[in-house]
């Protein structure tokens, strides 16, 4: 597996510079390009980093961040691992506490893009890395988030019992109830990933119950979008945004198309945010039988992140099921092509 991955750093490093047509070529491949070097990066593998100033770092962690949230996951694949380097040689000079927590939101960042690529082991290292890197920087609300990652990680795995224990144990830490508003924010989405635990394990009624908490944390935040830099932000429309997916797995399609409804893809925080909606959207489609209907949410979520639809795993393995499980168009088949998919 280590072999693999170097040699795929080494075939792949001289096609992806961001905003080259190589790049838009060969997006299918970005997801392996990503971790490929996230790994080279958390391994120490590489050119060294020199020591940058605090500030720096922290320019280049928003720029990142900003990356993410846009899905050009060509330019990421540049910054977060170059980040992650800098950020170890910064706090092997300084041990400044304000560093680690930095390089703490690195590693979960990297965790949200491993999660993504169906990466889950290499994003256990990521995630428990961000805590103990985030615990000796004393910043609680990244320790809680990276629980709220390990607990992804875990329900993943299929250890759903240790998920909730591990999001339900976070949101109930006295750091995290002492930390204000973003202390309630980030609890309202561990209470979120908890009730999508609950899904998982089909209690829907359960789930709903959690869902209904997570509502009741954010409407007594207001109408701001809180935690931008953990998982994409938390406010009442994030907690409907959740009810697609938790209503998709937990056995009613038709709950999570009306949940669906009532949002608008406009007010989402990020391109990313809407990227998913809309993946979400077609997979209650495609639950319910409406194959074009799927086919056309796709490729609108396609035209807002074109880079998240041809990379991510998920997505792909639904549109090589469309192309096995009935008829097919031009425009699946065209989807499928610039997806790096094989029918």
């Amino acid at each position: 597996m280590l072999i693999a991955g170097l040699a795929a750093t080494a075939a792949t490093s001289l096609l992806f510079e961001p905003g080259t047509a190589a790049a838009q070529a060969d997006e299918p491949l970005l997801g392996e390009l990503l971790v490929a070097r996230l790994r080279d990066a958390m391994l120490g593998l590489g050119q060294a980093s020199a020591v940058p100033p605090s500030a720096m770092l922290t320019r280049d962690f928003s720029r990142a961040l900003a990356d993410f949230d846009a899905c050009r996951y060509a330019s990421l694949a540049v910054r977060l691992p170059c980040l992650i380097r800098a950020g170890h040689a910064l706090i092997g000079s300084t041990g400044e506490a304000q560093d680690y927590g930095l390089l703490a939101k690195s590693y979960l960042l990297a965790t949200r893009m491993l999660v993504k690529m169906n990466e889950h082991q290499l994003g256990l290292i990521a995630a428990d890395r961000a805590r103990q890197l985030a615990e000796t920087g004393g910043d609680a609300l990244s320790v809680a988030e990276s629980a709220r990652q390990l607990a992804v990680l875990a329900r993943k795995a299929g250890r759903h019992q240790v998920a909730l224990s591990i999001a339900m144990t976070a949101a109930d830490h006295a750091d995290l109830r002492s930390a204000g508003r973003a202390g309630a924010a980030l609890r309202g989405l561990l209470v979120q990933s908890a009730s999508y635990t609950l899904a998982r394990r089909g209690d829907r009624d359960g789930m709903r119950e959690l869902t209904d908490e997570a509502a009741a944390i954010a409407k007594e935040l207001g109408d701001a979008t809180l935690l931008r830099d953990h998982g994409g932000g938390f406010s009442s429309l994030t907690v409907q945004l959740h009810k697609i997916s938790a209503e998709n797995h937990a056995g009613d399609p038709l709950a999570a198309l009306a949940a669906a409804r009532t949002i608008s893809l406009k007010a989402l925080p990020s391109v990313e945010r809407r990227s998913r909606a809309l993946g979400d959207i077609a997979v209650t489609y495609d639950r319910l039988g409406r194959r074009s209907d799927c086919v056309r949410t796709l490729l609108a979520a396609e035209r807002c992140a074109p880079e998240e639809i041809h990379a991510r795993p998920a997505t792909k393995s639904l549109i090589s099921n469309l192309l096995v499980s009935g008829p097919t168009s031009t425009d699946l088949r065209g989807l499928a092509e610039r997806s790096g998919v094989v029918g």
